[in-house]
Parts: C-alpha cells; sequence; structure tokens
C-alpha cells in the first residue's frame, strides 16, 4: 500500500512541477509576439491559468506527503541513518522546512493572483511564484534522491 501512495505522491509531484514551471517561465520570460520554440510555446500560456491548479496540487501533494512521511519516519528513516546517508538525511529535513514554508506562501500567492490591483503587484506576484517553484524543485529531486538511496518497498 505504501509504494502506491508513494507512486501517487510522486505523480502529484510531477503534475505540481509543471504548473508552476510554466508559470515561472510565464512570468519571468513573458511570450514574445511569436511563438517558434518549445521555450517560447511553454512560456505562451498564460500565468494567471495556472494559479488555482497549483494551489490544488500543492495542497494535494503536502497532504499526501504527511499521510506517508509516517513510513518514512518509521523505516527509511532509519536505512538513512544506519547507513551514514547525512546529507540526504539533512537534505530531507530542510525539504520537510520549505514544504511547511511553501504552505505559509500559499495564502499570500493565492492574494496578490486574484487581487484586482494585479498590476502594483507584479514583483511580489514573480517573487512569490520563484519561491514556490524553487521549493517544489527542491521537494521532488530531494524525495526522488532520498527514495533512491532508500529503496522502494524497503
Amino acid at each position: 500500500m505504501w509504494i502506491v501512495l508513494l507512486i501517487t505522491h510522486s505523480l502529484l509531484a510531477f503534475l505540481l512541477l509543471g504548473a508552476i514551471t510554466h508559470q515561472t517561465l510565464s512570468v519571468w520570460a513573458p511570450p514574445r509576439s511569436k511563438p517558434g520554440s518549445f521555450l517560447a510555446r511553454a512560456r505562451a500560456v498564460p500565468s494567471t491559468s495556472y494559479v488555482t491548479a497549483v494551489i490544488v496540487l500543492y495542497l494535494l501533494t503536502a497532504i499526501m506527503g504527511g499521510y506517508i512521511y509516517t513510513n518514512y519516519r518509521i523505516a527509511a528513516r532509519f536505512t538513512l541513518e544506519q547507513g551514514h546517508f547525512w546529507k540526504t538525511f539533512g537534505a530531507f529535513e530542510l525539504k520537510e522546512h520549505f514544504i511547511a514554508l511553501g504552505l505559509g506562501v500559499l495564502p499570500a500567492y493565492w492574494y496578490v493572483w486574484k487581487s484586482p490591483d494585479a498590476a502594483a503587484l507584479t514583483h511580489t506576484r514573480n517573487m512569490l511564484t520563484t519561491v514556490l517553484a524553487f521549493v517544489g524543485w527542491w521537494g521532488f529531486l530531494v524525495g526522488h534522491l532520498t527514495n533512491n538511496v532508500r529503496g522502494l518497498g524497503t
């Protein structure tokens, strides 16, 4: 059962990564008149269309991660400690803190994207989007690394 939950958590994280990465591209590198390259087409989608998806996916991924966290604390953490994988262990501990900070940023993120005074909040919107993109990428990469060190199902 834990493996199915872990794979579901990973898929949700992957979807979140796609949404937040596209949004970050579109706020920092707005589209030009003609999208020609892959990168130009990726950033051509309106950045406001990702807000709800990012919030819902972030919450679902965090809830799922919180649920499977008990298995990590009971089984996987000891594998990392016994194997002396201190850098991996520390990176995962940092991931926990970043995810919690991202949860705290979500209300502000929602506000600056849904605010009627959107023009005045452009820089704040860009920075909050970048923070969530960093948290998403850090969480995904560190989670993947930790799972690789620990081994799926052990």
